[in-house]
């Protein structure tokens, strides 16, 4: 027979995520999976609390698949929720950030500063 040992708690996935996190999900398994009634205990919209709940669902998938966090989907995430800007704006942000990131800045060449841009 084979013995089991147990991990400590610390070490599973859910503990990996910030506070906020957490308690968005003690709060929903508290309500029984219903984000209608997460979203009257946080006194915020049925959207509000779903993208939320989908930041939660994203955050635990890079963790299980041992990604980093993207500070800049954090931060645009984070906007919507507050509804400082609409999800179709901030996807188009995270695309474009995400292109940059593949290509790289584009960076003027020398022929096409022209003298004024060789002495600043």
């Amino acid at each position: 027979m084979d013995i089991e040992i147990e991990k400590p708690v610390e070490s599973h996935p859910l503990c990996r995520l910030p506070r906020e996190d957490l308690d968005l999900v003690a709060e929903l398994v508290l309500a029984s999976g219903s984000l209608k009634a997460v979203a009257e205990a946080y006194g915020v919209s049925y959207p509000t609390i779903r993208g939320r709940v989908d930041r939660v669902i994203e955050r635990l998938r890079m963790v299980l698949e041992d990604r980093k966090p993207d500070p800049v989907t954090d931060l645009l995430a984070d906007l919507v929720a507050r509804g400082d800007l609409t999800g179709a704006t901030a996807r188009r942000i995270r695309d474009a950030v995400r292109e940059a990131r593949k290509t790289g800045p584009e960076r003027p060449r020398p022929e096409e500063l022209g003298s004024e841009g060789m002495n600043g």
